[in-house]
């Protein structure tokens, strides 16, 4: 099987405040879902803040870099078959979360 990163930005949630409760409550259900067909792996909200940047020479700033335009707001990292599946899985993450995901293949490790 093939690991997939679902991501959206921070800031793609643009429903009401008062709506995160059922948003959270739906989520959490396609979380037990994917847990429950044996495809997730992890994932999570990130709290909105900016991050830290580590250098190759270990300096560190804030981040992000001036010349980014979105930040990972949240991320689900699922195994499943095919991209096609990963794509259904976004799909119903987006349904749940109200608003668009990015999926992306992770490279697999040569060593495993």
């Amino acid at each position: 099987m093939t690991r997939y990163l679902i991501s959206f930005d921070d800031g793609a949630m643009t429903f009401p405040e008062e709506e995160l409760p059922e948003v959270a409550k739906a989520s959490h259900e396609v979380v037990r879902q994917a847990k429950d067909a044996a495809v997730w792996v992890f994932g999570g909200g990130l709290e909105s803040q900016r991050a830290s940047v580590v250098a190759t020479d270990g300096t560190v700033t804030n981040g992000p870099y001036p010349e980014t335009k979105a930040v990972l707001g949240g991320f689900s990292i699922i195994d499943v078959p095919s991209r096609e599946d990963a794509l259904e899985w976004a799909g119903k993450i987006a349904a749940a979360c109200r608003c668009a995901q990015e999926v992306r293949e992770i490279m697999p490790d040569p060593t495993v």
